[in-house]
């Protein structure tokens, strides 16, 4: 359907000044009615504001949309008015719009708005479109200005798609797009990009289905059949996903935040047949399917998280347990072996022990197969293992000699090593007869890529050992300002991103800092973690007129996703109010981790949230700067937020 078919001259007002977002909104719904697109204004009124309360209709560049599907509907219409002095309607990018269309859609309509939806948005995207519409000097030079542009964006389409010039013209196949999100921890970021793949999807029309490989495992799997039917594919994901099934196909390979922030050009993309043909050949994604260019710097990130993803469960098992021995155990008994002085308190201490042992040949083996897939598992494994026992030259020949492990440091330097020794094998063996084929991941690749990852790990264990050691026992001597700091620091890291990289390097610090029996740097870490959702709940609780109605309804579910350390649920506020969101979670979370490190806090276990708080140190001093950290940051934000009424007349 045509955007110029559904507006009429008396449907467009030019050069409104509403006082107020409900009089704007009442204008255009008169308009409807006079035209006869609405036979019930109140009701069709209802619909818009039920459909305003799931989110702003405002897209940015000035422009809204508000629009419904509604009973009230007698026929689809549109009505169109200008705000030269603009009105605050809550748009993306926080500037005010001055051109706006209401579109309403009968209810039995299929999806007719969302086509119209469609047309508009991409006719809008045009900086010279919206000038001409804004200087229009009559409705009816305004209705020229759209029936030219659709001519010249959809003319063609429209004609091949007009059956009275091409009856036998045959309905253009619907694309269809399968793809896969993945984050580290697999808890917000991979349903939040999964989600608006999908929107976008419905919006432009096209079919869909995303696999999330969260921390639960897959859901909704693709099938082979899927897979070979679709014409393309989306991996947004910041940890390995299982390559070799997308063999052939089309692919947009790109970091977990663009699904969330990009979706249309994923989409527009694979639709316009610009992806470039995946090649699976057992290592990393080949070049040519990444999107946004990162390069070397995402792969490293990339690599490092499918290890980090693979560990966390040893850790947090692990971690608990240990601390529930610590919990039951009775000090007095015995100081040194204080873990194990009771037979309840040595049972859950020898598990979480176990747990532990696994945990850095965990990371360095599933970095290893990050980068050469399965035949990196064995070679990344055993280097790993060989970092922690610390083994070198000089321990084989004096059994007597001083052995330091090379902990984190040394298994992260063994992922990587084991990975490229792979793929360097492979490449090496690429040139042998087929005939030995079957042997080259059973025998070739982990006889001689193990052999190889232990002479490297005993040539450089001293060095790493040492390192470590240095890096250990500074962390253990800070104290005092020096140790705030570091709270700071890594609190307000916390923050910065919610998930993406800053977040991510603050989070494997205070992992490794676990690794090596320093337990304040982790409390630091989540607490700090967890304020940007309880501050942003706070200020939608207390301070309700700088939000906007589903944002107040959103408000009091990160309650719920900061008590569980998802700082993610404050990315939608960050997303749609940077300047004021982002420096006020920072704010709060570096209090909150300045003050954990004061008050001595502790913690064994990397997450949780309120669910680990009875196996924190000293968890009375952790509450008292998760709450004070929160409420820094909501004061903070209630002061940088003006009330939507002072932004543009609004109504509170």
């Amino acid at each position: 359907m045509k955007v110029i078919d559904l507006l009429k001259e008396n449907a467009i007002t030019l050069n409104m000044a509403p006082s107020s977002k409900d009089e704007l909104y009442s204008k255009l719904i008169d308009m409807h009615c006079a035209v006869g697109n609405v036979s019930d204004k109140e009701a069709f009124k209802r619909d818009i504001a039920k459909r305003e309360e799931e989110g702003p209709t405002a897209i940015g560049d000035g422009v809204a949309i508000p629009h419904a599907k509604s009973e009230a509907v007698a026929k689809p219409g549109l009505a169109a008015v200008t705000v030269p002095g603009g009105i605050d309607l809550d748009a993306m990018d926080g500037a005010p719009s001055n051109l706006v269309f209401m579109i309403a859609a009968p209810k039995k309509g299929g999806d007719m708005h969302l086509e119209v939806l469609s047309r508009l948005t991409v006719m809008l995207m045009d900086e010279g479109f919206r000038k001409k519409l804004l200087d229009s000097k009559s409705p009816k030079e305004f209705l020229k200005h759209i029936d030219e542009k659709e001519i010249e964006k959809y003319g063609a389409e429209d004609a091949a798609a007009a059956p009275e010039q091409k009856p036998e013209a045959q309905p253009q196949k619907k694309v269809k797009i399968v793809a896969v999100t993945a984050c580290p921890t697999g808890i917000a970021h991979t349903f939040m990009a999964a989600e608006a793949l999908e929107q976008k999807a419905a919006e432009l029309g096209y079919e869909i289905k995303v696999e999330t490989n969260g921390s639960g495992g897959a859901k909704n799997v693709l099938t082979a059949k899927e897979i070979a039917e679709a014409d393309g594919v989306i991996i947004a994901a910041d940890k390995n996903v299982e390559m070799a099934r997308f063999d052939g196909k089309k692919m947009v390979q790109t970091k977990v935040s663009d699904g969330i922030h990009k979706p249309g050009e994923l989409i527009e993309k694979i639709a316009s047949g610009n992806a470039g043909i995946y090649s699976h050949k057992g290592g990393a994604a080949s070049e040519s399917t990444e999107e946004g260019g990162d390069g070397i710097g995402h792969s490293i990130y990339k690599h490092l998280m499918n290890g980090v993803s693979h560990m966390l469960p040893f850790v947090v098992g692990g971690g608990i347990l240990i601390a529930l021995a610590f919990l039951f155990d009775d000090y007095e008994i015995n100081p040194a072996g204080f873990g194990t002085n009771t037979p309840f308190a040595a049972f859950f201490k020898t598990i979480g022990d176990t747990a532990f042992g696994f945990m850095l040949p965990i990371l360095a083996g599933f970095i290893a197969m990050s980068i050469a897939d399965r035949p990196g598992l064995a070679v990344g494994f055993v280097g790993g293992a060989m970092a922690v026992a610390g083994t070198t030259f000089a321990s084989l020949v004096n059994p007597d000699a001083n052995v330091v492990s090379a902990g984190f440091l040394g298994a992260l330097f063994a992922g990587f090593v084991g990975g490229y020794i792979t793929l360097g094998l492979e490449k090496a063996c690429s040139k042998l007869p087929d005939a030995l084929e079957g042997i080259k991941p059973v025998l070739i690749y982990p006889l001689i890529g193990i052999l190889l990852m232990g002479l490297v790990m005993f040539l450089f264990n001293p060095i790493i050992g040492a390192l470590n050691t240095a890096l250990n026992n500074g962390l253990k001597a800070m104290s005092g300002a020096s140790k705030i700091l570091l709270g700071i620091v890594l609190g307000g890291m916390m923050s910065i991103d919610m998930g993406g990289p800053f977040n991510k390097a603050a989070y494997v610090f205070g992992t490794a800092a676990i690794a090596e029996g320093n337990y304040d740097i982790m409390a630091a870490v989540m607490v700090g973690g967890m304020v940007p959702p309880l501050a942003i709940a706070l200020c939608t609780t207390f301070f309700k007129n700088r939000f906007t109605p589903s944002e107040r309804k959103s408000g009091v579910v990160n309650y719920i996703m900061g008590l569980c350390f998802i700082s993610e649920g404050a990315i939608p506020y960050a997303a749609s109010d940077p300047l004021r969101v982002i420096p006020s979670c920072i704010v709060g979370s570096a209090v909150s981790g300045a003050l954990s490190m004061a008050f001595g806090c502790t913690l064994m276990a990397p997450h949780g949230g309120i669910f680990v708080f009875p196996v924190v140190g000293n968890v009375l001093g952790y509450l008292i700067a998760l709450v004070v950290g929160s409420v820094v940051g909501a004061l903070m934000l209630a002061l940088l937020k003006k009330p939507l009424g002072e932004k543009a007349g609004l109504k509170k």
